[in-house]
């Protein structure tokens, strides 16, 4: 049995363009050097080699893979490193076969030779598998790690025996849940709200001052991502000279007219209308805005992934702006209900690509926000769970097929579509009364989790299949 995932466990500020192929093998190179340095103590490295299995080794490139673990390998924090160096650095390891292990101790470093896709290998236990062969002048130790989804990681110890490096809580949680039987029989139980059952597990962590804090940072970072996304026009990087749209409609919408601060440009949003196509258009240029930066290695929060990183925040801009729903504790609130229910896939399916396929990641995503948001506009608890379940009932089977590899196409436009489906789910919940319902969502989360057993594993982000075998540019990338 999994620990209580923490909304913090949930929400991850990192790097794009993935969680499971940029940020989960970013952190693994950073805790594999933790690792060697409290196993080997005193020992000086001489070399490190990386090889790179399954999904990694298949689409790294275009998920910049290599790139991610030559900075973990830097020792930077994918929370606080420039975005705007990463290329730079980078390229001065691959020019100077040199690499400054945790930017203290000189090693010579050659991308061609030390860091290997190994496409037609993989291990058992997980798709996304990476390991790290580290010699010093006395032996050569091997480190395992799996990339399983959402910036998560997992690796085997020295017995073999597989680990979550993630934070425990240092006290039992009050409500712990893995279920959404579980989780509902505390709502019913106490009253509470699902946002209020998550606020209270919490605080047996933190202080309600830090949660509140934390929950207000992620925000920050997600808008910040989405504004962001909103100035910038251009082209994005990896060869498939896809253009980037957010800048043109985000004019287009606000016909042109001039803003200074990011206040400024809500109130124009605001007050540029109502009607249903405005609207439309403006949660999709909000969820093109924030993927466009994720495939630029811009800074995203994992949502619950990064491929599936604008549906949430183009969900809660659309609860702000159009449904008045904005005040700090309606954002707080927002995230909180979200984390519940991405937890939920969590521990009964899974929220990687690698393992489940695309309805893994926008369908979870879709599902947290449809949720989230149908407490905001006033459903009981049970409304905010029918809404999460008609949001990824409509997902199932949705496979993940990157086009070269890359989280472009169909990604991007993907999460439009998932936005627009969770505030039709939170709509339909609204108006419905979940205790006729048919369809619970823990029995939805079984059939997804079914469905990406039964998937071919073409369809879990391999580019083997799908739209990534219709584009010969694109398989000239691969």
């Amino acid at each position: 049995m999994e620990k209580f995932i923490s909304v913090f466990d949930m929400f991850k500020i990192g790097v794009g363009p993935s969680s499971s192929h940029t940020l989960g093998p970013w952190k693994a190179a950073l805790h594999c050097m933790q690792n060697y340095e409290a196993t080997t103590p005193g020992a000086i490295i001489t070399q490190v080699q990386v090889f790179l299995y399954g999904s990694l080794a298949k689409t790294g490139k275009g998920h910049g893979t290599d790139m991610a673990v030559l900075m973990g390998l830097l020792g930077e924090d994918p929370i606080t490193t420039d975005t705007s160096l990463i290329h730079s650095k980078v390229e001065v390891i691959t020019k100077n076969q040199t690499l400054l292990l945790n930017g203290k101790l000189k090693i010579n470093f050659n991308t061609d030779t030390q860091l290997l896709f190994l496409k037609d290998q993989s291990l058992s236990h997980h798709p996304n598998a990476l390991q790290f062969l580290v010699t010093s002048d006395d032996c050569t130790k091997t480190f395992t790690y799996y990339s399983i989804g959402g910036g998560f990681i997992e690796y085997e110890n020295e017995l073999g025996v597989i680990i979550t490096p993630i934070i425990e809580m240092q006290n039992e949680v009050p409500f712990d849940f893995y279920t959404t039987e579980e989780l509902l029989h505390w709502c019913m139980k106490t009253g509470m709200s699902i946002s209020e059952v998550v606020r209270e597990n919490e605080k047996s962590q933190l202080n309600e001052a830090a949660i509140n804090l934390q929950l207000d940072n992620i925000w920050q970072t997600m808008f910040n991502c989405m504004y962001k996304g909103c100035l910038t026009e251009g082209v994005l990087p990896g060869g498939l000279q896809v253009r980037r749209r957010a800048f043109d409609l985000n004019f287009k919408l606000i016909k042109q007219a001039t803003y200074q601060n990011q206040q400024d440009w809500v109130s124009l949003i605001k007050n540029g209308g109502n009607d249903f196509s405005y609207i439309l258009d403006w949660v999709s240029c909000f969820a093109l805005a924030v993927n466009e930066e994720n495939a630029n290695f811009g800074r995203v929060v994992t949502a619950p992934t990064n491929g599936a990183a604008g549906v949430i925040p183009a969900v809660l801009m659309y609860a702000q702006i159009f449904c008045n729903k904005s005040t700090p504790e309606d954002i707080r609130n927002y995230l909180m209900t979200a984390s519940a229910v991405g937890a939920l896939f969590k521990t009964g399916a899974t929220i990687s690509a690698a393992m489940g396929g695309c309805q893994a990641e926008i369908g979870v995503s879709s599902a947290m926000a449809a949720a989230a948001l149908t407490e905001l506009l006033g459903g009981n608890q049970k409304q905010c769970l029918m809404a999460a379940e008609i949001a990824m009932e409509h997902h199932l089977g949705l496979t993940c097929d990157p086009v070269g590899g890359l989280v472009q196409i169909p990604c991007i436009e993907r999460n439009s579509m998932g936005a627009i489906k969770a505030i039709t789910a939170a709509q339909l919940a609204l108006q419905s009364k979940p205790d006729f319902a048919v369809v619970s969502l823990d029995k939805v989360i079984k059939t997804m989790w079914n469905t990406a057993l039964d998937m071919s594993v073409k369809y879990k982000e391999t580019a083997d299949g799908g739209l990534a075998m219709q584009i010969p540019i694109a398989l000239a990338e691969c």
